[in-house]
C-alpha cells in the first residue's frame, strides 16, 4: 500500500481561486487558460490541484483569492460579478457572467479577468486621430458621397470627441455626446454618427462593446407623385432640358446621377444599359464612375414613346449634372403650379405603378437597381395609405354582398 499522502478535499471554488493564480507575464496566458479548461472538464468529485506558476506581483493573487463567488439566481442559474472599471462619476462597474452552473459561471468570471489586460491595452491615438485614420484607408474603396458624409461628420458633428484619447473614452462619455447630438439632429443623423463612432472604437478597442440608448428611428418621409401630376409635368415639359431626364426617371426608374452620365453609346434601339453614375468627389468636382452598387448595373427595356425622345442623339444624353437637374427641376415645378416633390420621388412613381400593375418585387428591384426590398416596403405603405379608403370601400362591399347572401339563402 502506497504511503503516499492525498492531497486535502477542496471545494471547485476553492480549487480555483486559492490554488490557481494568474500570470502576470503575456506568454503565460495560454499555459493559464489550458490551466483552467483541464480543471473544468476533469471528471469525478475527487480533489485537484493546478501547480501553480511564480506570480511577480501579489496583487495579481489577492485578486484571484477576492474574486466574487457565483450566487444561485431565483430562476436557478448562477451569476458571477466581478469588477470591470470606473466610470466618470467614480462609480465602481461589475461586469455580470450568467450559466447554468455555479462552476460554468465562475469559470467565466475567470476567462474574463485573464484576457482583460490584454483587451485594456487600447491605442494610445486620439479619437480625432483614429476617425482619420479610419476613413483615409477607406477613401480608395468607398463611393465619394460617403466619405463627402464621413468628412462632413468628422468636422461637425464628432469635432467634440476629437482631442480625447481612445482610452479616456466612456460609455457616458458616448452616450452625453449623443443627448447632446439629438437636439440638434434627425434621429437617422444621431444614428448614424453613432455607427461612425462605434466602427473606429472597435478597430483601436475592440474590447470595448457600447451599448447606447439612441433615439428611435424614424420611417423615410416618401412622397409618390399621382397618375394626374405625372401627366401634366409631361405636358409642361414637352420640348424641354427636362423632358428627357423626366422620362427616363418616371418610366425607368433611373437615378439622376446615372442619367447625367447616360451616353448614346450605352443605348441599344429601347434598351439602355446603366453603366455609369455621375458623383461629386470630396473637393466638389463631377466625375462619371461605375454604380453605386452591384445592383445598379442593369439593362432598362423603355416603351417606344421614351426611345422616340433620344433617337438622333449622339453623345450625353444630358449636360446637366445632378445638383442642377435638381434645381432646374424644383423651379420648374414651382413656375407650372404642381405640388413640390423631388426629381428623386419619379423612382417611387415608377415602382409604386408596377407594383399595382402586379409586377414581381424582384423585377421591379432589377429595373430600379435596389438592392434590397426596404424602399420598396415603404414606396408600398406610402401607396396603400393614400388609397385606405378606397380599399375600405372594396372590403365592406364584399362583406355586404356576402352577409345578404347568407340571409336571402333558403337552407
Amino acid at each position: 500500500m502506497s504511503n503516499t499522502k492525498k492531497p486535502p478535499s477542496a471545494t471547485n471554488t476553492e480549487r480555483l481561486s486559492h490554488r490557481f493564480l494568474l500570470p502576470e507575464a503575456p506568454e503565460d496566458i495560454t499555459y493559464t487558460i489550458s490551466r483552467i479548461i483541464s480543471f473544468l472538464e476533469r471528471p469525478g468529485k475527487g480533489a485537484f490541484f493546478i501547480p501553480k506558476k511564480p506570480v511577480a506581483n501579489r496583487n495579481t493573487e489577492r485578486m484571484v483569492n477576492n474574486m466574487a463567488k457565483a450566487k444561485k439566481l431565483p430562476s436557478g442559474t448562477y451569476r458571477c460579478q466581478v469588477f470591470d472599471y470606473t466610470d466618470l462619476s467614480g462609480k465602481r462597474r461589475y461586469k455580470s457572467f450568467t450559466a447554468e452552473t455555479k462552476k460554468e459561471a465562475e469559470y467565466k468570471a475567470a476567462e474574463f479577468m485573464v484576457n482583460k489586460k490584454d483587451k485594456g491595452k487600447v491605442s494610445s491615438k486620439t479619437f480625432g486621430q483614429a476617425l482619420e485614420n479610419y476613413i483615409s484607408i477607406r477613401e480608395p474603396v468607398l463611393s465619394p458621397r460617403s466619405i463627402i458624409n464621413y468628412r462632413r461628420i468628422q468636422s461637425n458633428d464628432l469635432s467634440i470627441l476629437s482631442s480625447i484619447k481612445i482610452s479616456d473614452i466612456t460609455q457616458e462619455l458616448i452616450q452625453h455626446v449623443i443627448n447632446e447630438d439629438i437636439k440638434i439632429h434627425a434621429p437617422k443623423t444621431v444614428r448614424d454618427n453613432h455607427g461612425l463612432i462605434a466602427a473606429v472604437l472597435k478597430e483601436e478597442r475592440p474590447g470595448f462593446a457600447l451599448n447606447t440608448v439612441l433615439p428611435q428611428s424614424q420611417p423615410p418621409k416618401i412622397y409618390v407623385p399621382t397618375d394626374d401630376e405625372i401627366k401634366q409635368l409631361l405636358f409642361l415639359a414637352e420640348g424641354t432640358v427636362l423632358e428627357l431626364p423626366i422620362l427616363l426617371a418616371a418610366f425607368g426608374p433611373m437615378r439622376r446621377g446615372e442619367i447625367c452620365a447616360l451616353h448614346s453609346d450605352w443605348i441599344n434601339g429601347n434598351v439602355v444599359h446603366v453603366a455609369r453614375n455621375m458623383v461629386i468627389t470630396p473637393d466638389h468636382k463631377w466625375i462619371i464612375k461605375q454604380p453605386k452598387s452591384y445592383a445598379g448595373d442593369r439593362f432598362i427595356d423603355y416603351p417606344e414613346f421614351v426611345a422616340e425622345k433620344w433617337r438622333g442623339i449622339s453623345g450625353m444624353i444630358t449636360t446637366l449634372c445632378p445638383d442642377n437637374l435638381s434645381l432646374r427641376f424644383a423651379r420648374f415645378l414651382k413656375k407650372s403650379g404642381i405640388h413640390h416633390f423631388r426629381f428623386h420621388d419619379l423612382r417611387h412613381y415608377s415602382a409604386s405603378i408596377q407594383h399595382a400593375l402586379g409586377i414581381p418585387d424582384a423585377y421591379i428591384m432589377q429595373r430600379g437597381g435596389w438592392g434590397n426590398d426596404g424602399v420598396l416596403k415603404n414606396v408600398y405603405r406610402h401607396t396603400m395609405t393614400g388609397k385606405i379608403e378606397e380599399m375600405n370601400r372594396v372590403a365592406n362591399s364584399y362583406f355586404d354582398n356576402l352577409y345578404n347572401t347568407k340571409c336571402n339563402t333558403k337552407k
